[in-house]
């Protein structure tokens, strides 16, 4: 089972009505949630861990999460108002972000709202995204992925879960970049996978290109690190036991875009979703992963992330829209490489522009082709 934690929120997103101008118009979001809706749709067992208000928003929010069945036994209610993101769509540009959050309930999660132990069948936590820039509910976030990145079993690789981190940086809401910085490099240190876009990296590593910031932060400690390229799809570098790292490039999936809402939230839901499918969520089983099994997992998670781009906000596909999405990917398009490395010392220290992994066509895919909606999906 997967946890995903971190902020649940009300997009209000600007909407023109015909006749009259525009208006805003209220959708269920935030970053983690929707990766616990993209993995609900999946089929595979989630749950997501927060606190949620007693207001009518919230009770949107939680409404969601059931119908997708994502389970709701983690989570706190309480009285404080729910957090407000309004989002301006402009064509051919990237998501703009105005967020109300002093004092709502998401960002008010408190170390004592987790339970002592988590159900025993919990095999990945993700985390990440704005509430990683607010507090408390940063600081307990990062208390309960510590705590639980080193709980102890007789196989110390697998005592503890997976942890996935996506940083889904929007700069507007950090004050203190060199402070952020060092936080970030803490959380990565601490995580199994990490999953950041090309854009995440412009604000961290300004100075370094994609793949050289992608190296240096597998050096940190994570074993799986992932940048998400737009229209060049992704790039995957796995860091073995030996000390050997595996490259993998996997083109993005050629469909029509509406918009990039929640791309980047399917391609991480995708992946890890994959990864349980499969059987691969553990540590020891993803250090094995061979070259073709994450080409695959890749590939999986452009073809979420791009069905996402075609339709309007933040609408992950079923696995069955997934699977019946035929498109034929050209394998010599992904590159990838083993190369033998020496250990990355542990001593080193460890997504406001929407990311897109898959929001263009590339011209490495095949012809277009349109997904279709599932029945009876909330549009937002």
């Amino acid at each position: 089972m997967i946890i995903c934690c971190g902020e649940a929120l009300i997009d209000m997103v600007r909407t023109p009505i015909p006749g009259t101008g525009e208006a805003f118009l209220p959708l269920p979001g935030g970053s983690p949630y929707n990766t616990a809706i993209a993995i609900g749709r999946l089929g595979v067992p989630v749950k997501f861990i927060g606190r949620f208000s007693t207001d009518f928003f919230g009770e949107i929010l939680v409404k969601r999460l059931r119908d997708n069945r994502v389970g709701d036994e983690l989570i706190i209610r309480s009285s404080e108002n729910s957090s407000l993101a309004f989002v301006k769509l402009e064509k051919n540009k990237d998501p703009q972000y105005v967020f109300y959050t002093e004092g709502t309930a998401d960002r008010s999660l408190k170390t004592e709202d987790f339970p002592a132990k988590l159900p025993a069948d919990t095999r990945c936590i993700l985390f990440g995204s704005i509430s990683m820039t607010m507090e408390p509910i940063a600081s307990s976030i990062e208390a309960l992925i510590l705590r639980e990145g080193t709980r102890k079993s007789a196989d110390q690789m697998d005592g503890a879960p997976i942890l996935s981190f996506d940083p889904n940086i929007r700069p507007f809401m950090i004050k203190d970049r060199a402070a952020y910085v060092a936080r970030f490099e803490k959380w990565i240190a601490a995580s199994t996978i990490a999953k950041i876009s090309s854009g995440d990296f412009e604000f961290i590593y300004p100075k370094l290109e994609a793949e050289k910031a992608l190296q240096k932060i597998l050096a940190m400690g994570p074993r799986l690190a992932i940048c998400t390229l737009g229209t060049k799809g992704a790039l995957a570098l796995l860091r073995r036991n030996d000390g050997s790292v595996t490259r993998v490039n996997v083109p993005a999936v050629a469909l029509p875009v509406i918009d990039t809402i929640g791309a980047g939230d399917a391609f991480h839901g995708a992946l890890l979703s994959w990864l349980e499918m499969k059987g691969k969520m553990s540590r020891s089983a993803l250090v094995n992963l061979n070259e073709t099994e994450l080409h695959d997992a890749l590939f999986f998670a452009n073809k979420a992330a791009s069905i996402v781009c075609s339709r309007r906000g933040a609408e992950p596909p079923t696995k069955r829209e997934l699977e019946s999405l035929k498109i034929p990917e050209r394998k010599a398009g992904a590159r990838a490489a083993s190369a033998k490395k020496s250990a990355p010392q542990a001593s080193a220290s460890k997504k406001a522009s929407a990311e897109k992994p898959a929001a263009k066509a590339s011209r490495a895919a095949a012809k277009p082709q349109t997904a279709k909606k599932p029945d009876g999906s909330k549009k937002k």
